[in-house]
């Protein structure tokens, strides 16, 4: 290994419980910020026009399987190289672990790479980037300025830090 690659820096949290009852702005970016699941279409009002990999990623964010019964995705958008997600977990109050959000992103991009890489007949290509972004919610006003932010953001497509 190359000692003079920097370190990777923590992304998570120190000491929270990303299991717990919180809403989360999460983005997950394209191996290589790739532009492949979605383009920008429209004047004005924009919005994305999936791709048949961007429809893959919609079908499994709105089929969330049993196992993450304790989350919802409030609002979501898939841009061209990246995905917005505002994810809510409900704290079940049981006390089995629950899943987290770190296995639930984990879960998405793996379903997600399994059935593209199906799809294209490219098994073992890397779709996502590893690990992803996370902003713990911290009341209402940070929930609908993330909110707006995800509804808006095809529209500021080419302002936009992954353009």
């Amino acid at each position: 290994m190359n000692k003079e690659l920097s370190k990777r820096k923590p992304t998570r949290l120190k000491c929270f419980d990303y299991g717990a009852g919180y809403s989360y702005f999460i983005t997950i970016c394209t191996q290589g910020r790739k532009k492949t699941l979605s383009n920008i279409v429209g004047e004005g009002f924009s919005l994305p026009q999936l791709t048949e990999q961007g429809t893959i990623v919609k079908n499994l964010i709105e089929n969330i399987p049993t196992n993450y019964m304790n989350f919802s995705i409030d609002c979501y958008v898939i841009m061209p190289n990246h995905i917005h997600l505002l994810i809510c977990v409900c704290d079940n109050g049981r006390g089995d672990p629950s899943p987290t959000v770190t296995s639930f992103i984990g879960w998405l991009k793996y379903q997600a790479t399994k059935e593209i890489n199906v799809m294209m007949n490219t098994l073992g290509q890397k779709r996502f980037q590893r690990s992803f972004y996370d902003h713990i919610i911290r009341n209402r006003q940070d929930y609908e300025q993330v909110s707006k932010y995800i509804y808006e953001n095809p529209t500021n497509w080419e302002k936009d830090e992954f353009y």
